[in-house]
């Protein structure tokens, strides 16, 4: 029977069993204090959707209508899913840091996302009721690796460190644009959640986006073996952003929950609120563009480059779900697809080339000891 949750303090007794329970040793984060971190800085009143200008909503009850609550209890237990996610799909990967440096980056990730979904069943406890102590219990019931997370991306294994960089990198950089998307929120205690975590979760990206240029220096890894790990976490992050036609989205925006990317600096209103998330992904799209071309200038002359894959590409959600196109873009039969999937992205053969590597070291450049 599921144990029950009168209050938050009860809620962290489970956390700190969920910990032990995926194999993560509370030692190596004892020095850490895990609280709920709030910016009282943020706007007081509503900066988008039907009730810009008002005051934003404090309290559950404040919301107008209960459609809304149910929808805005969603939206923050699916974020908080999430978070949860990410430390179960890196539990295993401590004792395979390739150095002192990588395995406290590890660490420091790994500590923050458990943080942020601290956050949320914080926000959840807090402020509604029976509902939100029951989500806030089953964010610390699934498992990423009993494939229960509620988004796929956060069930697939991360098995070694190139893995750990390439995630974070780019599946960490969704999580950037869902936070910065969440922050002018007109629910004032999810908006003065984000500014905290999105801190924090500059950090990740940094380990990621260095991580990978680390490796290309080091020259030891093939790009195209590398290429294989940006084909699998790429096409990953373009379903992270949902459906391209989302009435969700376009309601979360309506109400004020969830805005767009540019927010602060978009000079007009969406154009159609039905294509929030497609516009999202095409800027995201365009970040990873300009980060792999960073990488490029770092692989000597000739020698292959890296790439974007097309934004078609191995996509579960969205108009190209279950459509079989190449990284480059172009259609297949399913029999192509299927050859094409084993040979663009890492599987049995990449692990067996990489274990001598790996074994070896100096297959990423040094770190900076105080990044």
């Amino acid at each position: 029977m599921a144990e029950r949750i009168t209050n938050f303090d009860d809620w962290k007794d489970l956390f700190y069993k969920w910990q032990k329970d995926i194999g993560f040793d509370p030692e190596l984060v004892k020095d850490y204090q895990f609280d709920a971190i709030y910016d009282e800085g943020t706007s007081p009143t509503i900066e988008f959707g039907e009730f810009k200008g008002r005051k934003k909503f404090e309290k559950v009850l404040d919301i107008p209508t209960q459609d809304m609550r149910d929808s805005l209890l969603h939206l923050i237990f699916y974020q908080g899913d999430t978070e949860f996610g990410s430390s179960e799909q890196q539990r295993k990967l401590i004792d395979s840091a390739p150095s002192d440096y990588d395995r406290q980056c590890l660490i420091r990730v790994m500590r923050e996302e458990q943080r942020h979904g601290w956050q949320m069943c914080h926000v959840l406890i807090s402020n509604f009721g029976d509902s939100g102590k029951l989500e806030a219990r089953k964010l610390l019931e699934r498992r990423a690796y009993n494939n229960t997370r509620l988004l796929g991306a956060f069930n697939k294994n991360v098995d070694d460190f190139i893995d750990f960089v390439t995630y974070t990198c780019f599946i960490d950089r969704d999580g950037k644009y869902q936070l910065t998307m969440l922050h002018p929120s007109s629910f004032a205690p999810l908006s003065r959640s984000m500014g905290p975590m999105l801190k924090e979760e500059a950090f990740h990206l940094f380990t990621g986006q260095t991580g990978l240029a680390r490796i290309v220096k080091a020259g030891k890894i093939p790009i195209p073996t590398l290429q294989k790990y940006l084909n699998k976490w790429l096409s990953t992050g373009y379903d992270l952003f949902g459906k391209d036609h989302s009435t969700a989205a376009a309601r979360f925006y309506r109400w004020g929950f969830k805005g767009r990317f540019d927010e602060a600096s978009a000079k007009e209103p969406p154009s159609d609120l039905n294509r929030l998330n497609e516009e999202a992904r095409n800027l995201y799209y365009q970040e990873d563009c300009q980060i792999i071309e960073g990488l490029n200038r770092l692989i000597p002359e000739g020698n292959p480059k890296l790439r974007v894959p097309d934004i078609k590409f191995n996509r579960q959600i969205g108009d190209y779900a279950d459509k079989m196109f190449s990284v480059e873009g172009n259609p297949l039969s399913e029999a192509e697809y299927k050859k094409h999937l084993e040979a663009v992205l890492p599987g049995p053969a990449e692990r067996k080339l990489l274990e001598p590597i790996l074994k070896a070291g100096n297959w990423m450049s040094a770190g900076a000891a105080n990044a």
